[in-house]
C-alpha cells in the first residue's frame, strides 16, 4: 500500500483524536478551571467555582446526551442529526440558567458570571440557528473559548485560534459539517461567546 493510499486513513484518524480531544464538554471544562483561577488566584474557590460552572455546562449535559444516546434518542454523543439537538440544548440551557442563579446569588466574581452569560449567549443563538441550520458547536465552542481565554488573560493567547482551526478541519474531515457550518461556528464563538464575555465584564 502507497502513502498516497494511507493518507486518507491517517486524516481520519488525526480528525476523530482532535474531534474527541476538544470536544466542547472537554473545552469547557478546562475553560472553567481556567477563567476560575484568574478570576480569584486561589485554589479552593478556582475548585469550587469551576467545578459548579463544569457540572452545569459540561459534565451532567454530557450526561444526559450520553444517556440519550445508549437509548437511541440521537445518534452518537456528538449528537450529528440536527434534529437529535433540541433536547440537549434545553438541558443545557436549565442547566446553566440554574448555574447563573447561584453565580449571582452566592456573589460569584464578575467574571465566572460573564463566562456563564457568554455560555447561555451562545446556546441561545446557535439553539435558534438549529432550528433550521446545523451549525458546529465544536467551532462555536474551540474559537469562543480562545477569544474568552484572551479577554481574561493576555491577547498573546490568540494564536491558539490555530487549535480552533484544527478543529474545525477534523469536523469538516469527518463529514459531521460542512465548511459553511465550521466558519460560522467560528463566527459564533468569536462575536457572541467572546464578544458577551468582554462585555459583561
Amino acid at each position: 500500500m502507497s502513502v498516497t493510499d494511507t493518507a486518507p486513513a491517517v486524516q481520519s484518524r488525526w480528525a476523530k483524536v482532535l474531534s474527541e480531544v476538544f470536544a466542547p464538554w472537554v473545552i469547557v471544562i478546562a475553560l472553567s478551571g481556567s477563567v476560575a483561577w484568574q478570576a480569584t488566584h486561589a485554589v479552593l474557590p478556582t475548585i469550587a467555582w469551576g467545578l459548579l460552572i463544569a457540572a452545569t455546562s459540561s459534565i451532567l449535559p454530557m450526561g444526559v446526551i450520553v444517556w440519550g444516546a445508549r437509548r437511541g434518542r440521537w445518534d452518537g454523543h456528538h449528537v450529528r442529526d440536527r434534529e437529535g439537538r433540541l433536547v440537549p440544548f434545553v438541558a443545557l440551557l436549565v442547566l446553566s440558567g440554574g448555574c447563573l442563579a447561584l453565580l449571582i446569588r452566592w456573589g460569584a466574581p464578575r467574571m465566572l458570571v460573564a463566562l456563564d452569560v457568554a455560555m447561555i449567549a451562545v446556546l441561545l443563538v446557535s439553539g435558534a440557528l438549529t432550528v433550521w441550520w446545523k451549525v458546529s458547536m465544536h467551532a462555536a465552542v474551540a474559537a469562543g473559548a480562545v477569544v474568552i481565554l484572551a479577554v481574561a488573560y493576555t491577547p498573546w493567547l490568540l494564536p491558539l485560534l490555530l487549535l480552533a482551526v484544527a478543529v474545525c478541519w477534523s469536523r469538516v474531515r469527518l463529514r459531521d459539517h460542512t465548511t459553511a457550518q465550521v466558519v460560522a461556528g467560528t463566527v459564533l464563538g468569536v462575536v457572541v461567546g467572546g464578544g458577551v464575555f468582554a462585555l459583561t465584564l
